[in-house]
C-alpha cells in the first residue's frame, strides 16, 4: 500500500487525496518527530513560568483573561475538546474527515504547535486503523479554525464519542481504539487547542473539489464539442489564432480540447435549412451557409476557459495553504509563543465561492446546448426531443428538466458564503469566514455539475447517432461507443425511453469519457 510520510515542510495535494480517498498509510518523518519534541520543550518551559501564556496557562477565546493553575491544565485541554465537540446535523463524508485529520497532522508536524510527538503519532495510528470520527455538517464558522469538526476528531483521539470502524459500523471510539491497540491520548498544556485550530476541513474539501473539477472541465470541453458537432456548428471559432489575441490560458486550452475532439469531422459547418423559397405554389426549402452559432456553442471556450483560470487560482491558494502552519498561538523558532490570526479562513473561503460561481456558469451553458439539441426549431433537422417517435414517446424532454433543476440549484449555491459573517464568542470572534459552509456547498455544486454534463453527453451522443450518412469525428465516435459500452442505455428498441442518467454521471465523474476521447486525441489540456 502507498505510504505518505509527513515531515516538517507540508504535504502535497496528491498526499491528501491518497490518504482521504485511497486510505494510504501515514508515517512520521524523523525530522517531524524532532521538530515536535523541540517545540514541546518550549511549551513546557513556558508552562513552568508564572506569567500566563494564551493557550498554555489561560482560558480560550473570550475567556482568555483567566489564568489556569498547573493542577487544572490537563482538565482545561480535555474540557475544550469536549465543549467544542458541539456539531449537529448529518454526518460528513468519510473522505472529508480523513482529509481533515491528515491536514491537522500536517500542521502538528510543522513544529509550530507545541504538541508532544505521541499526540501526532496517535493521529497517525487512527488514520492507519481506518477509524473515522463522526463529524457533523454544522458547527464551523471557518474562523479560529473548523472548531467543531476538529473537536469531534480530537474526541476520538481521547477515546470518547463515536467513530466509524473499518467495517463501516459506528461504535464508541474507545472500543475501536482498544481493538486496534491504540492508547487514548491524555492531553497536556496547549494540546487540546492545537488539535482544533485550523482551516483543515475547508482546505481538504477544496483539494478534493479541484481534483474533481480537473476531470469535469475536460469532460465539459468534450460534451461542448459533441454538441457543436451534433448541431452542425462551425469549428472555425476554435482556431488557435483567434484565442491568441485574447490570451487567457484557460480559454486557449478549452478551445484546443474542442478542436482535438472535432478533428476529422464531416458534420461541422454544414449548411442549415433557413426557410422556404416559393416557386409558384410550391415552397422549396433552401440552405444558408453556416456563418456563426449561438453563444452557448460559439462561446464555450470562453466560459469554460474562465472557469479553468479560476481553478488555477484556487490551486495556487491551496498550495500556499498546504505549506502553512495554521494554529493559534504558534511556537516560533526563537522560543516565543505568539497569538495570531492565521486561522482565519478568508483565503480559502473566497476561492471555494469562486469555484461554485464558475461551476454554476459552466452548468448553465451546458444546459443551454442540451436545450438546443432537443428543440426541433433550433437543432437543424433533429427530431423533437431526440425521440424515436415524437409524441408516442417524449425522448429526452424530462432529462432536460432534470438538468435544468440541477442548474437552478447551482445558481443558488453560487451565492457566496464568504460574503457573510456572524459574531461569536461574546464578540471576541466578531468576523468569521464561513469557509466551511462555502466548502460544503461547493461539494454539492461539483456533484451537480457532473450530472449536468452527463445529461449533455447523453443528448449529444444520441443526436450524433441520428445524423445518419455523415461521419462524426473519430474522437466523437469513440465517445458514442464508450457511452454504449458503459451501459448508459437500456437494451432493445426502447433503449432511449429510460436513460440511465446515474450511469452517465458515474461515467463522467469517473473519467470514463475523458479516457475514451484521449485514446484517440492524446492527452487533453
Amino acid at each position: 500500500m502507498h505510504t505518505v510520510v509527513v515531515g516538517t515542510s507540508g504535504v502535497t495535494a496528491s498526499d491528501v487525496l491518497a490518504v482521504a480517498r485511497g486510505d494510504a498509510r501515514v508515517e512520521l518523518a524523523p525530522q517531524a518527530v524532532a521538530a515536535l519534541a523541540a517545540a514541546r520543550e518550549i511549551v513546557d518551559a513556558l508552562a513552568a513560568e508564572p506569567d500566563p501564556v494564551y493557550g498554555v496557562s489561560t482560558g480560550f477565546g473570550a475567556l482568555a483573561t483567566r489564568h489556569i493553575g498547573p493542577q487544572l491544565r490537563a482538565r482545561l485541554q480535555r474540557n475544550i475538546v469536549r465543549s467544542h465537540a458541539a456539531g449537529m446535523g448529518p454526518r460528513v463524508e468519510r473522505e472529508v474527515v480523513r482529509a481533515l485529520m491528515f491536514l491537522r497532522l500536517r500542521t502538528l508536524c510543522s513544529g509550530h504547535t507545541g504538541v508532544r510527538p505521541e499526540v501526532a503519532q496517535t493521529v497517525v495510528d487512527v488514520l492507519n486503523a481506518r477509524i473515522t470520527p463522526v463529524v457533523h455538517e454544522y458547527g464551523s464558522l471557518g474562523c479560529s479554525g473548523d472548531l467543531a469538526p476538529l473537536s469531534h476528531c480530537a474526541l476520538t483521539l481521547m477515546g470518547e464519542g463515536d467513530a466509524e470502524g473499518p467495517d463501516g459500523t459506528v461504535r464508541p471510539a474507545g472500543d475501536l481504539l482498544a481493538e486496534h491497540g491504540i492508547r487514548p491520548v491524555e492531553l497536556r498544556e496547549k494540546e487540546g487547542l492545537a488539535l482544533l485550530n485550523g482551516t483543515d476541513g475547508m482546505l481538504g474539501m477544496l483539494i478534493m473539489a479541484l481534483a474533481d473539477l480537473d476531470t469535469l472541465y475536460k469532460s465539459a470541453d468534450v460534451t461542448a464539442a459533441l454538441s457543436l458537432e451534433a448541431l452542425l456548428g462551425t469549428d472555425k471559432v476554435l482556431a488557435p489564432e483567434l484565442h491568441a489575441i485574447r490570451p487567457h490560458p484557460g480559454q486557449a486550452a478549452s478551445a484546443a480540447n474542442m478542436l482535438a475532439v472535432l478533428k476529422g469531422s464531416r458534420l461541422t459547418g454544414l449548411p442549415r435549412v433557413a426557410g422556404a423559397a416559393h416557386s409558384g405554389a410550391t415552397a422549396i426549402p433552401y440552405e444558408e451557409p453556416r456563418v456563426q452559432d449561438a453563444y452557448s456553442v460559439r462561446c464555450a471556450p470562453q466560459v469554460a476557459g474562465a472557469g479553468r483560470d479560476t481553478v488555477a487560482h484556487a490551486r495556487l491558494v491551496a498550495e500556499r495553504e498546504l505549506a502553512a502552519a495554521v494554529d493559534n498561538p504558534v511556537v516560533l523558532p526563537d522560543g516565543r509563543v505568539e497569538s495570531n490570526g492565521n486561522f482565519h479562513g478568508a483565503p480559502v473561503g473566497y476561492v471555494l465561492d469562486f469555484l461554485a460561481i464558475a461551476a454554476a456558469d459552466l452548468a448553465s451553458i451546458a444546459e443551454r446546448r442540451t436545450d438546443r439539441l432537443l428543440d426541433k426549431n433550433r437543432s437543424h433537422g433533429l427530431p423533437p426531443f431526440l425521440a424515436d417517435d415524437a409524441g408516442l414517446d417524449s425522448g429526452l424532454m424530462i432529462a432536460q428538466y432534470t438538468q435544468a433543476a440541477l442548474v437552478s440549484e447551482m445558481k443558488r449555491l453560487a451565492a457566496p458564503a464568504s460574503a457573510d459573517s456572524i459574531p461569536s464568542s461574546a464578540m471576541q470572534e466578531d468576523h468569521v469566514s464561513m469557509g466551511w459552509s462555502a466548502a460544503r456547498k461547493l461539494r454539492t455544486a461539483v456533484d451537480n455539475l457532473s450530472r449536468v454534463i452527463a445529461v449533455e453527453l447523453y443528448a449529444a451522443t444520441r443526436a450524433l447517432e441520428l445524423r445518419e450518412g455523415r461521419a462524426p469525428a473519430p474522437a466523437s465516435q469513440a465517445a458514442v461507443e464508450a457511452v454504449r459500452a458503459a451501459g448508459v442505455r437500456g437494451p432493445g428498441p426502447d433503449r432511449f425511453l429510460a436513460p440511465d442518467l446515474a450511469a452517465a454521471d458515474a461515467f463522467v465523474r469517473g473519467g470514463g469519457l475523458v479516457a475514451a476521447v484521449e485514446a484517440v486525441t492524446g492527452p487533453l489540456r
